[in-house]
């Protein structure tokens, strides 16, 4: 039976008998394809998967800690199933050879409770360290917990979504799930199982036996052993996994938690396994031999048979369970073959091949054949909008008979003469007698099959870049720049408040209270010394004043630029909705909906008349080629040329390729100008831009050469502008006059990024990451041969490709000697900007092919390349390279669903310079998904966004830092904008009011004991505006931290007076049992008839003061009286002020 069908008997098999199924698949990438046609052929059936750790046999790293869950989870279910009721389980090869903890263990080391349970919240904590749980200080992923008074978060292994336990004593009164990325309550449950996270416990048995089993195993610890002393001491230890037989007494096999199971196998699985077995033991006798030559190594490997089945085990459950082999091949006649009576659906890659033939018209073509065979049809799109989109299509090529199905059920009373349309993550298609299959995949190419995303607003992504730490320096709008110490508990009017310590010059110290954070700013990079103010000094109000008078100057020159950009004519370019869908339809990924939001700006802007000039800021992989090709498209089929610039010739030929399958079919010419291209077909290229007959034009800086002559040019898009030249920038300058400007780049120079955020270009920002991406771990470390074999031959041994990248052409003979006399196993070849055009695309294109495991090469792999299959990277010398460089590299592996590794190795023994650390660690720091945008905002810090609109790359920033030169430069355009518009500017000027009502104002460590996870709070509540965002977060603190704290109670009471208080024009407010005292900012108020009328309707009970303070006598002896008071007596001043305009 062929690949798909494979899931459609499991699924008849599982609806008519009560068993378990165990199908063993040859690899992951089989097992998830698997695993999602099951969910469309069997919706109600129970599928259990149970993955293989994604680690080499005897490695120095740990199992990825999702993994490990969800193979704790799986074996749990099996337990507590035990034939109860049907269902599947889907596993490898890799992970059905490695043992796993006993029954009896996992009978053991579980733990249940129900709402309103006696439960010690101490023993709790006990359980989840001790079981492969990390504490954190918030819960983000599977395996981790946190602790917060009386609430503990967990995000339990298999689990959809952590749950929050909320405990009133020892008593368990709630218990809720939520959603880790906003850590909103989803709804409530009443019971809760755990399991381990790890296979590995810590508890205090374990720990006896490890130690016990490892001294009989390799005899007395002699010197150091940092495995076996971490483990006696309790700690974890990378790696630790692979000694798992010595922390348990005795392992079982998957097989023995399901007896009497059907078992069925992929085809080549049996040649899977005697693979897995041969490296099992190469792995084995490398580290027995490093063992041997190195005396003092402390790696000691364990003998496999205690870790992994033998050949004659795997054999012996085979033989004992009869199981069965699917084969999608036609084979002989005999009494053991059975065929199911299915082959292999159409694939259309014949004529998607062909430029001159529509796909669409052949799928009509098998469509009517088919349906006039008696046989039903159904099409499965991967998304809703996939299936809305073909049925257009299908529309529009004359097959308007379709109807939407949403189960695999559906298809048996469909009439025959209607083709059924359905969402189905199956990769293939495949016939029958009673109906045929097709997927998108056989429609339109290889597509990965992913789950939908969660999505990540792009402001709540781009305030991550401004956390605070302890050291860093910051910035008062008053005071100058100091040094951030941390946050400290005062007594104010009698009653305690959280300030935030600045110190200044002179160790002289500043509180600024929590409620008036957002007078700081955080100044940028501590990588420099930079000179603190003095409190009180005039240097400061000095500096500011003359930093304030040239960015109005800058604002004005920009202000004029963008003026006179808005008044040029672009061509207008609309979308040709049936081609455009279609074109559309042959992208082979889901859209995120920051990929959509992009494309949908993109077309606005194009459809204006007025020059586009915008920024795709999205992470490597992320998906901005595919907002480029759209709007190609869009151009090119309103008559209009495109130019793609990028900055290497290797960029140039991946685009080429990318934009030449995406427009086969189409009657577009795109040709590509770069180095590798023959001067005499170059020539010719050129000619064809002049004359009209080159549509789409790919190239290098080549293209902004004054000989280049365009026909029409419409749209100009810039791949990765930071690596261009400033000549080349300012020749981009002149090109964007009339022209659709269209800018792509993962870490933006810090000038795009000022442009971008000012208003002054567009900017989109694509921070949702492709589903099933995986952040790529990186692992900064001196340069150890042996872990680098390891990690060229875990990725050789999965299936995949490896980067090695040198800082110089020179490293490149002392790596090639390395991989030939430590790593024979891998074929490698080597890659240098030196080197013969042709031979330099030679080499690309066998790497391409994969005819090469390792590519041994310069940054000439910088940009852009995308091979789906290289997926581990190692960085020669990492120290030598920038931050954004090491970005951009470690960007070209981790770009399908397996995990992805980087290694930035530096030479053993050197001290790394203090920059050089710095930016390893920043790196390293940055390994989750979607940090582009971040590290461009730490690029900014390090170096400024230079001037605006010169050359020179040391900008004013150093003056005021960061965050408030942002600020004050936006504010220097939005002025800037008004002046040029004739119309008053009313933005914000800096000032915060300071308000005393001599109540407790602060978030308790005791319900929030994470310092840097309160520092965030009190940044968030800072920027709220009105009495909704300030309910809102009050409503998000009882869900994530439990019932409010009066003091907080009091603190956001007090942020909503400020906004009374801003309104009104008042500068501080200070409340009292006897009454409160108003200071207006400036000693001015907005409406002063308006407050002697106020004056007289008080009856003698308010005055103004000689000092311009207004008294306003009261009776507020209690705190809940004068919070009260003080807000009406700002509400009441600020509806006064307004009534004056």
């Amino acid at each position: 039976m062929p690949e798909g069908a494979d899931a459609l008997l499991l699924a008849e098999l599982a609806g008519t008998q009560t068993r378990t199924f165990l199908h063993i698949t040859r690899d992951d990438a089989r097992l998830f394809a698997l695993k999602d046609a099951l969910s469309f052929f069997a919706p109600d059936c129970e599928v259990i998967v149970f993955p293989a750790w994604d680690c080499l046999p005897y490695d120095r790293i740990s199992p990825n800690t999702t993994l490990t869950a969800q193979r704790m989870q799986a074996l749990s279910q099996l337990l507590a199933n035990n034939g109860k009721k049907s269902h599947i389980v889907l596993t490898t090869v890799n992970a059905i050879s490695q043992r796993v903890p006993s029954r009896a263990t996992m009978e053991t080391t579980s733990l249940s409770t129900r709402v309103g349970d006696q439960l010690d919240t101490e023993k709790l904590i006990h359980y989840l360290s001790n079981n492969g749980y990390i504490r954190s200080a918030t819960v983000m992923d599977p395996g981790e917990f946190a602790v917060r008074g009386g609430i503990i978060d967990i995000f339990p292994p298999g689990a959809d979504e952590p749950v929050r336990l909320d405990f009133f004593g020892d008593t368990l009164d709630a218990l809720r799930g939520f959603d880790p990325l906003t850590q909103v309550s989803t709804g409530k449950h009443q019971y809760l199982e755990l399991v381990p996270a790890s296979e590995v416990s810590l508890r205090e048995e374990t720990i006896t036996a490890f130690r016990q089993g490892y001294r009989e195993l390799f005899g007395a610890v002699v010197g150091t052993d940092p495995l076996y002393e971490a483990i006696s001491e309790g700690r974890k230890y990378q790696g630790m996994e692979h000694w798992l037989p010595l922390f348990h007494n005795g392992l079982e096999t998957l097989f023995d938690y399901i007896p009497g199971a059907f078992i069925s196998l992929d085809a080549l699985a049996e040649d899977a396994f005697k693979a897995r077995l041969e490296a099992v033991e190469d792995h084995y006798q490398a580290r027995e031999d490093h063992r041997t030559l190195e005396k003092d190594s402390p790696y000691k490997p364990l003998p496999h048979a205690l870790l992994y089945l033998s050949q004659a085990e795997w054999q012996t459950h085979l033989e004992q369970s009869d199981a069965r082999a699917f084969n999608p091949y036609q084979l002989p006649d005999a009494d053991h073959v059975v065929d199911y009576g299915a082959h292999q659906g159409r694939d259309f890659a014949p004529e998607r091949a062909q430029q001159n033939t529509n796909v669409y018209d052949a799928l009509r073509d098998h469509l009517i054949d088919t349906v006039e065979n008696g046989r039903r049809v159904m099409i499965a799109a991967y998304s809703q909008g996939a299936r809305e989109r073909l049925q257009i299509v299908l529309g529009d090529h004359d097959i308007r008979a379709t109807a939407l199905l949403d189960q695999w059920a559906e298809l048996e009373s469909l009439p025959k003469n209607v083709v059924g349309l359905t969402v189905s993550r199956l990769e293939h298609g495949f016939e029958t007698s009673d109906f045929a299959i097709i997927t998108e995949q056989d429609l339109l190419g290889d597509r990965l099959v992913r789950k939908s995303s969660r999505t990540r607003r792009a402001d709540n992504f781009i305030e991550e870049a401004s956390s605070l730490t302890e050291g860093d320096y910051v910035t008062h709008m008053e005071h100058g720049i100091g040094r951030y110490d941390g946050l400290q508990t005062i007594d104010v009017s009698g009653a305690p408040h959280d300030c935030v310590i600045i110190t200044y010059f002179g160790d002289d110290r500043l509180f600024v209270p929590v409620e008036n954070i957002e007078v700081l700013s955080r100044y940028g990079s501590h990588d420099t010394v930079v000179q603190l103010d003095r409190l009180g000094g005039q240097a400061w109000q000095h500096r500011k004043a003359g930093l304030k008078k040239r960015l109005k100057e800058m604002a004005d020159e920009l202000i004029k630029l963008a003026a006179a950009r808005q008044l040029k004519k672009a061509p207008t370019l609309a979308r040709q909705d049936g081609l455009y869908a279609e074109f559309c339809s042959r992208f082979p990924y889901h859209e995120t909906d920051d990929q959509l939001q992009a494309i949908e700006d993109v077309a606005a802007d194009l459809i204006k008349g007025q020059p586009m000039d915008r920024l795709i800021c999205g992470d490597v992989g992320f998906g901005k080629t595919e907002v480029a090709l759209r709007s190609a498209f869009i151009a090119t089929m309103e008559g209009k040329q495109v130019a793609v610039i990028a900055p290497t010739t290797l960029l140039v030929r991946q685009h080429f390729k990318t934009f030449k399958d995406r427009f086969a079919d189409l009657p577009v010419r795109i040709e590509q100008l770069s180095r590798l291209v023959p001067t005499a077909k170059a020539k010719g290229v050129r000619e064809g831009l002049t004359d009209g007959q080159v549509d789409i034009i790919i190239g290098t800086h080549a293209l902004l050469s004054k000989n280049i002559k365009f026909s029409d040019l419409g749209l100009l898009i810039v791949d990765e502008e930071q690596h261009f030249g400033v000549r080349h920038k300012e020749r981009l300058k002149q090109l964007r006059d009339n022209v659709h400007v269209l800018t792509l780049t993962a870490t933006p120079i810090p000038r795009t990024l000022q442009l971008a955020m000012t208003g002054l270009r567009g900017l989109s920002l694509i921070a949702t990451p492709p589903v099933d991406r995986l952040a790529v771990r990186t692992f900064v470390m001196p340069m150890d041969r042996l872990s680098i074999r390891e990690a060229l031959l875990r990725e050789l041994y999965r299936g995949g490709q490896s980067y090695y990248v040198c800082p110089r052409i020179v490293d490149l003979a002392e790596i090639e000697a390395f991989l030939r006399e430590e790593v024979p196993e891998v074929k490698f070849a080597i890659a240098h900007g030196q080197m013969p055009s042709q031979q330099l695309e030679d080499v690309m294109n066998a790497y391409y092919d994969g005819s090469y495991d390792v590519l041994l090469s310069t940054t000439i792999i910088e940009s852009g390349l995308d091979i789906p299959t290289a997926n581990t990277m190692i960085i020669h010398r990492a120290d030598m390279f920038g931050l954004a460089q090491l970005y951009q590299l470690r960007g070209r592996v981790g770009r399908s669903k397996l995990r992805a590794y980087a290694y930035l190795t530096t030479k053993p023994g050197r001290t790394l310079t203090k920059s050089a650390e710095k930016r390893l660690k920043v790196l390293h720091s940055l390994d989750k998904l979607g940090a582009g945008f971040s590290l461009a905002s730490h690029d900014l810090d390090i170096r400024g966004a230079g001037n605006l609109l010169g050359e020179e790359q040391s900008g004013h920033i150093k003056e005021v830092g960061v965050e408030l030169y942002q600020h004050m430069l936006e504010e220097a355009v939005a002025r800037a904008r008004h002046d040029a518009e004739g119309t008053d500017y009313a933005g914000d000027e800096d000032w915060s009011p300071q308000v005393t009502v001599g109540a407790s104002v602060l978030i308790p460590e005791h319900y929030v004991a994470d310092l840097g996870v309160r520092l965030g709070l009190y940044r968030r509540i800072a920027q709220l505006q009105t009495l909704e965002e300030i309910d809102s977060f009050a409503v998000e603190m009882i869900d994530r931290f439990g019932s409010l704290p009066s003091e907080v109670n009091s603190l956001l009471k007090i942020v909503a007076i400020k906004q009374h208080c801003r309104m009104a024009g008042i500068s501080k407010l200070d409340a009292g049992p006897r009454g409160g005292v108003v200071t207006f900012r400036n000693d001015d108020y907005a409406n002063p008839a308006g407050l002697v009328a106020f004056l007289s309707g008080e009856n003698g009970m308010a005055k103004l003061r000689p000092d311009h303070t207004l008294f306003v006598k009261r009776g507020w002896d209690e705190e809940s009286r004068r919070i009260k008071g003080a807000n009406d007596l700002a509400k009441n001043l600020a509806r006064i002020a307004a009534e004056a305009a």
